[in-house]
């Protein structure tokens, strides 16, 4: 059953289901959401009745990213499409319950001599949510993925781990100050390395979501920057979210707002010549790279400077659930996986603190016998 709840001026939908309830938000009206929540339902239905229906591994796959992951943003569905696409061609005719352990660490052993463990640990992990869904509903006993040996060929630095450390992002926000006026770039990587947003989410940004007396960033949409065909629903629901500013950014938003002119869409990061009406990812990485290789700072991309907010503020001890939070993660799981690194290091040093602590804490003297 689907329940229905307004947030501001749109509507957003929750039906129930194993193992969390399925919501998504951004409709116009309660009749969109009620129809598409009644779409949602009925793929549901479709596999309820555990044990008596034989069901193809990729049929199964596909049915489980129409309903749980609907609300996903486009690039991310190509992502889940890809995995699809491998499961068809390496799984042809197979029923998943058919599919066991030694077969499917096989699969991965081939996949791996041809791509990289990075590569491979996506597809596993997006394999690995589908098989654990179709255990809830019964329709397999076995997890085939559980303790599945991960291969590849020899990967570069994963992409949560290239970041700016602490005294590098404040060389790098210094020199962004200072070149603020050659392009309106410049005021958007200020923004990604303060505010910890996803690039769509940059680009999505309107004058109206800026509250100048609260210091507040209202992320409630993204921009179709691959296309240009317009706004779009942010990654997750989680992800529309409100966050608080420092007051120097935004002081510098205010004034940039007095100067440049308004947009149809109400943009902030527009590019006029672009027929995407937005700034490129391209354009915006390539005065990034320019910027950090002027400061003989290594460089990382547009992302990496999400992943620089989130680990600088780790590092300054700040809560992980706040830190989850404010980058608009799905769960706290989300932010773990992506954070690992850091949370290993803040561990240890947790670690000897605590030691340290018990062991200044007693004051004993020496007593005559």
């Amino acid at each position: 059953m689907a329940s229905f709840l307004k947030r501001g001026k749109t509507w957003q939908y929750c039906v129930s289901a194993k193992p969390k309830p399925i919501r998504k938000g951004g409709f116009k009206t309660k009749k969109e959401a009620q129809v598409a929540a009644a779409e949602v339902e009925e793929r549901l239905r479709q596999y309820k009745t555990p044990g008596t229906t034989k069901v193809l591994f990729a049929e199964y796959f596909k049915s489980w990213v129409d309903v749980y992951k609907d609300d996903i943003e486009d690039i991310t569905l190509r992502s889940y499409n890809t995995t699809l696409q491998i499961i068809t061609e390496n799984f042809s005719g197979r029923y998943i319950h058919e599919i066991n352990k030694r077969e499917y660490q096989k699969f991965l052993n081939d996949f791996g001599a041809e791509h990289a463990k990075q590569t491979v640990r996506k597809l596993n992990t997006h394999i690995r949510a589908c098989v654990q869904e179709a255990i809830d509903e019964g329709i397999i006993q076995i997890d085939f993925t559980r303790k599945a040996k991960l291969t590849g060929k020899v990967e570069s630095k994963r992409p949560e781990e290239k970041h700016l450390n602490y005294s590098e992002s404040r060389l790098f926000l210094n020199e962004l100050y200072a070149r603020r006026e050659r392009s309106i770039g410049y005021y958007l990587l200020i923004l990604a390395l303060t505010s910890g947003m996803r690039f769509a989410e940059l680009v999505g940004l309107t004058k109206d979501d800026f509250d100048f007396d609260s210091n507040e960033i209202t992320i409630d949409k993204t921009w179709d920057y691959k296309t240009g065909k317009g706004f779009t629903s942010t990654k997750n629901d989680p992800s529309n979210r409100v966050i608080k500013m420092d007051t120097k950014t935004m002081s510098l938003f205010e004034t940039l707002f007095e100067r440049i002119p308004d947009h149809k869409h109400g943009l902030i990061f527009v590019s006029p010549n672009n027929p995407r009406k937005v700034l490129t990812n391209e354009f915006v990485n390539k005065i990034l790279r320019k910027t950090l290789n002027d400061l003989e700072i290594e460089p990382v991309t547009i992302h990496g400077l999400r992943h620089t907010h989130a680990s600088i503020l780790l590092y300054k001890k700040i809560s992980i659930y706040y830190v989850s939070e404010r980058l608009g993660h799905a769960s706290i799981d989300t932010t773990l996986k992506y954070y690992a690194h850091v949370v290993k290091e803040l561990r240890e040093e947790d670690t000897q603190n605590t030691l340290e602590l018990f062991q200044q804490m007693p004051s004993i003297e020496k007593t005559s016998v």
